[in-house]
């Protein structure tokens, strides 16, 4: 039997502001983006090159959801990016005006940095050892 992740779930206040970030700063793809009519969209987006798991930019509805944006994990890291190439993508995002906020740290599982979306999630870009 074979199993594996499809699609995380990451809450935004807006589609359009979700798809600027993760496809215009970062260069996810755009994957899908149908509407399903009373202002909900089915969006996926995912990193160049990736074929399985995608992103779902999900609007949040309701005082619940608005509340838990940026704040999905409890302030962890929730999200991880994996990369070949660190010192391209670190380089790339600081271009674009990625926020920071832990400074690249080479570990015994790979060179890692810490990054915020403008929503306040924490990702991992990481290039594994």
């Amino acid at each position: 039997m074979r199993q594996f992740i499809a699609r995380v779930a990451i809450l935004v206040p807006d589609y359009d502001e979700g798809i600027a970030f993760y496809c215009g700063r970062l260069g996810f793809d755009l994957i899908e983006d149908t509407d399903l009519g009373s202002g909900k969209r089915w969006v996926l987006v995912r990193p160049p090159g990736a074929t399985e798991t995608a992103l779902i930019i999900a609007k949040a509805e309701g005082e619940r959801q608005r509340a838990a944006i940026g704040n999905q994990t409890g302030g962890r890291v929730g999200f991880f990016l994996f990369t070949d190439d660190f010192a391209r993508d670190h380089a790339a995002m600081l271009a674009v005006g990625v926020e920071v906020v832990e400074t690249p740290r080479h570990e015994a599982y790979g060179t890692v940095a810490v990054f915020a979306d403008p929503f306040g999630n924490r990702w991992d870009l990481l290039q594994p050892a």
